[in-house]
């Protein structure tokens, strides 16, 4: 099963309507997001919990790590650089960290208040090489803008 964007999108609009709370939005996000999609392993945020520092938030999936500084890994690559991370490869990552040793691909989105501020980055691994597309980007960054740009 792969992803109805349109679906999915609507679904998270309507179960997210009036919360303001960024764990609920995030762990609501999180769950609809990997259920809906077979290439999904790990679904997750890493939330900025300090100066250049990610910490695990809500998820799906196996144990994630449970903190990650923005100078390490594909995660830490995203919050960084404030630009989406698309991995095909992630043993070809010089500074992959293998949380999961059955993750392959992945793609790693930062997630901005409406001021622009970094709050978090949404992690999806995935245990299929070069799992996700730009397409895949696209969309799951329009949901992360409509959900968390109005905070």
């Amino acid at each position: 099963m792969q992803i109805d964007y349109d679906e999915i999108t609507k679904s998270i609009a309507a179960l997210t309507a009036g919360e303001t709370d960024v764990v609920s939005l995030m762990a609501t996000v999180v769950c609809e997001l990997h259920h809906a999609d077979d290439r999904f392993d790990w679904t997750g945020f890493y939330r900025v919990t300090g100066p250049q520092m990610l910490k695990i938030g809500p998820y799906q999936g196996g144990h994630g790590c449970l903190q990650i500084p923005f100078s390490r890994g594909v995660c830490g690559a995203a919050a960084r650089s404030g630009e989406v991370q698309l991995v095909d490869d992630v043993d070809a990552f010089a500074d992959h960290i293998a949380c999961a040793s059955s993750t392959r691909s992945e793609i790693v989105l930062p997630v901005r208040d409406r001021q622009g501020a970094l709050l978090a980055v949404l992690d999806i691994d995935s245990d299929q090489p070069a799992a996700f597309t730009q397409a895949d980007a696209d969309r799951l960054g329009e949901i992360l803008t409509m959900v968390f740009g109005r905070l």
